[in-house]
């Protein structure tokens, strides 16, 4: 079973990219900052757990189990990875 709290760098870079697009086509920013840059923005609202979004994952088996998105971004920053 895949674990369900963890993303992978391929959901890290789809995530951001969303959230950045949101961003820049006008939807609220959720942390208080002074920049300028989408992405930059959502890279703050990442390492704050302020990502207003679901991620659900079908399965090999076709079940879909939603991943605690902040329970895994928790998981991903304590690991010290990059973004």
């Amino acid at each position: 079973m895949w674990p369900k709290d963890v993303f992978t760098r391929f959901e890290v870079a789809r995530l951001l990219g969303a959230r950045s697009l949101q961003i820049a086509l006008g939807a609220p920013v959720l942390v208080k900052t002074d920049l300028q840059d989408p992405l930059a923005i959502a890279k703050q609202e990442f390492r704050e757990c302020r990502m207003p979004i679901t991620i659900k994952r079908r399965l090999p088996n076709n079940q879909e189990i939603v991943v605690d998105v902040k329970v895994a971004i928790k998981n991903w920053l304590s690991e010290g990875r990059e973004l």
